[in-house]
Order: structure tokens, then C-alpha cells, then sequence
């Protein structure tokens, strides 16, 4: 590992979405926002939703983050979060934010509407079996 660069892996429940050198990562924890460097003492930290950003050559990336951790040692940047939408054009992530948002939202309505159907069921067979037994 160059002594310039850190390397960053970022990883979800099902994946990891960046595994890269970087020369600079930018985060947001409960107390506010930090910037990591190569050099920096290790570190960890509780992350809040919102925009991490990270540098790989020239060039700097965006990631709308969900809540996670981070924790840096050594040279190693490693971060855990719930969700992760990434994209080099702030504006697109934007719109790919509130499309996934809303995807989530509507996957959480079905999921709701079912969890509701079983209760109601589950309500329904208990006062019948409760009528059956006298």
C-alpha cells in the first residue's frame, strides 16, 4: 500500500461496494462531519445517513450512505452501513436517492399490508377456535 493512499471497503449486508485505494475519505458522525487522511490516527466511528465522500485518483466519488460505522487502522478504511447509493455526479445521486427511497417505501407498505393480513387472520382463526370450544 502506497503510504499516500488509504484503502477503502465499503460494504452492505449483501455486498461490498467499493473496495479501492483512496487518498481521502469525508464522513458524517453524530457530532458532525470529518475528513480522513493516510496519515491520521486510527479511528472509529458511528456514521448517520447522509453523503460520504472519498477520493480515488482525481477524481472524487459521492455515496448516500445510511446509518453504519467506520473504523480506520492503519492504512485500512472499512465501513459498514444499512444502505449505500453511489455516484460521481452529485445531482444524479440525488434523483437515485429519492427513486431508491421511494422503492424502499413501497416495499415497506406491501410488507406492512401483509404483516396486517396475517394479524387479521391470526385474530379471525383465535375467535373461532374460542367459539368452537364452548
Amino acid at each position: 500500500m502506497e503510504v499516500d493512499k488509504m484503502h477503502l471497503k465499503i460494504m452492505v449486508p449483501s455486498q461490498i461496494i467499493v473496495n479501492t485505494p483512496v487518498s481521502k475519505v469525508i464522513a458524517e458522525a453524530e457530532n458532525g462531519s470529518f475528513c480522513l487522511l493516510p496519515h491520521h490516527i486510527d479511528f472509529v466511528a458511528v456514521l448517520v445517513p447522509g453523503i460520504l465522500i472519498y477520493e480515488s485518483g482525481d477524481e472524487e466519488q459521492f455515496l448516500a450512505v445510511d446509518e453504519g460505522v467506520l473504523v480506520k487502522n492503519g492504512y485500512e478504511v472499512l465501513i459498514s452501513v444499512l444502505n449505500a447509493v453511489q455516484s460521481d455526479d452529485l445531482g444524479l445521486l440525488e434523483q437515485t436517492v429519492r427513486e431508491e427511497f421511494n422503492r424502499l417505501e413501497e416495499n415497506e407498505k406491501m410488507s406492512r399490508s401483509a404483516l396486517e393480513k396475517l394479524e387479521a387472520d391470526f385474530v379471525r382463526r383465535f375467535i373461532e377456535l374460542q367459539e368452537k370450544r364452548l
